[in-house]
């Protein structure tokens, strides 16, 4: 089984960014994603209401180009200004070209 290394990229983000987030990360290589609804507290403790929605969670798996891409977008047009987080991580997966 051949294993090919890409990077698993993570970015919890409040729902409000969560279309415009998407859209930009399939504009800029990403070939799928998983969403999923999260809770915590960071550095500016827990939201006060859930009116807008819970936090969401949105992982790709993508090459280390698109994963550098993904990580400057975020950082550049969210961090400034909201509560939003991303990292990334290399990982092994099977059928690495479904991905890249």
């Amino acid at each position: 089984m051949k294993l090919t290394e890409l990077f698993l990229v993570t970015i919890i983000t409040e729902r409000y960014f969560r279309d415009d987030i998407i859209e930009k990360l399939k504009e800029l290589g990403a070939k799928g994603y998983t969403l999923t609804d999260t809770t915590g507290e960071g550095s500016r403790g827990l939201r006060a209401s859930d009116f807008e929605g819970k936090n969401v969670k949105i992982e790709v798996v993508v090459s280390k180009d698109v994963g550098n891409a993904i990580i400057d977008f975020i950082a550049d047009v969210y961090f400034e200004n909201y509560s939003v987080i991303a990292y990334a991580y290399p990982v092994k997966v099977v059928r690495g070209d479904k991905y890249i």
